[in-house]
């Protein structure tokens, strides 16, 4: 951990003082950094740096709060520190916000122009015609041979089926792409920073799929978000199977349990 600190100081010209492990991430390193001339950063180190960074940016560019990318070499990304003293429940009126302007930036198509990874987990991010074939091939379908005949068999039924349960063409919504409550940073009631993202431009409401998965948002955040559109809660297990089956392929069977609920709730 000092030699990463002391790396990411010497790319800012400084050295590093103290150095704070940051907790709540499993796929890489991230400290807080103080630096000689007192300035506190955030550096993190994998193999995802420049997409990272170029996915920070983008939030950045739509008004939607997110740290400033200070420097990216290689495999390290060094960010600006932003507060994060508070708990994401004293802050759901303010993350309905935050995602509803983040939603409201819209891309050309479905996707991201360069692929990413969750650490041995490959995320294809190529564009696709209509949202169906994005989410059946890129997201579903790209686990099936990762995860045994049954549930493959599974996936490929409910792939079949998706032009007649998921809208063909919603708006490109940019997304957070991995927006559970460690990623997500608060002080004093409000949202200071969305980070660790996996962005890519799609339906909005895989953000909320994901936020759901493992979390219970108030009803001040859905009277903050706005209008759902219909049959919002049919299609949510539909969503949540892609986190479900990251988490499957990152951490082994005790997440089986999950993909099993999910493509049940699907009715396949």
């Amino acid at each position: 951990m000092t030699d990463l600190a002391d790396r990411a100081a010497a790319m800012l010209g400084r050295s590093a003082r103290v150095v704070q492990v940051l907790h709540g991430g499993d796929l890489s390193d991230a400290l807080a950094v103080t630096l000689d001339d007192q300035r506190v950063v955030v550096v993190k180190s994998g193999r995802n740096a420049a997409v990272e960074a170029e996915m920070l940016r983008a939030l950045r560019r739509a008004a939607c709060p997110a740290p400033d990318v200070l420097h990216v070499r290689e495999d390290i990304l060094i960010l600006q520190y932003l507060p994060n003293d508070g708990s994401v429940s004293s802050a759901w009126r303010s993350l309905g916000r935050t995602l509803h302007h983040l939603h409201d930036e819209t891309g050309a198509a479905y996707g991201w122009d360069r692929d990413f990874r969750f650490g041995s987990v490959a995320i294809p991010n190529a564009s696709a015609k209509t949202w169906p074939e994005f989410w059946g091939e890129r997201r579903l379908l790209s686990s099936a041979p990762h995860v045994g005949t049954e549930f493959a068999k599974r996936l490929e039924k409910l792939t079949a089926g998706l032009p007649e349960r998921v809208p063909l063409l919603p708006d490109a919504s940019l997304l957070h792409g991995d927006l559970w409550s460690g990623n997500i940073l608060i002080s004093r009631g409000e949202v200071t920073g969305l980070v660790d993202p996996a962005c890519y431009y799609g339906h909005s409401e895989v953000d909320l799929a994901m936020l759901t998965l493992f979390g219970s948002p108030s009803g001040a955040f859905w009277e903050a978000y706005g209008e759902l559109e219909a049959g919002f809660e049919a299609r949510v297990p539909i969503y949540q199977l892609w986190p479900a089956l990251v988490h499957l392929r990152l951490f082994g069977s005790g997440y089986a349990g999950m993909v099993d609920r999910l493509l049940k709730a699907t009715g396949v």
